[in-house]
């Protein structure tokens, strides 16, 4: 293989298109992004460093606070039209209302969180955004340019 070819294939890995809702189904799912068969996650908010069934390295992975936010907006967005609906129409007691609302607010938060986080670095995988090349060699050098 000449040195142009090389370069072309791994300008065509790096061009492939990586198919976007796939991988936000498996991230979603708490499943790699790229197999769909490796955990991505290791306990509730912790992203493994890698796939153990492809290899693919999850290290570079920005996530940060983007999917604390996107629960806080569904979560904000499901109750919020809920507790008008159930005030106008059933009038619980004041006591009763706060505490079913209170529990279903953290419960439906922490289902939420740790798969809109695995859906955020799915999504990264699939733009190829912080350092999610094709090709490991790739990776160090687009982060040793950062």
């Amino acid at each position: 293989m000449t040195h142009s070819a090389a370069t072309h294939l791994t300008e065509d890995a790096l061009t492939a298109e990586r198919p976007t809702w796939p991988a936000i189904r498996r991230g979603f799912a708490g499943r790699c992004p790229k197999c769909g068969q490796g955990a991505l996650l290791h306990s509730y908010l912790k992203v493994c460093d890698a796939c153990t069934e492809c290899g693919e390295v999850y290290t570079h992975q920005r996530a940060d606070d983007g999917p604390a936010y996107l629960t806080i907006l569904i979560v904000g967005h499901l109750m919020a039209p809920l507790m008008l609906y159930v005030f106008v129409e059933l009038r619980p007691e004041p006591a009763v209302m706060a505490t079913f609302f209170t529990i279903g607010t953290a419960l439906l938060s922490l289902v939420l969180l740790p798969r809109l986080k695995g859906a955020m670095v799915a999504l990264q995988w699939a733009k190829r955004m912080h350092g999610f090349s094709a090709d490991p060699a790739d990776d160090s050098a687009v982060l040793n340019h950062v």
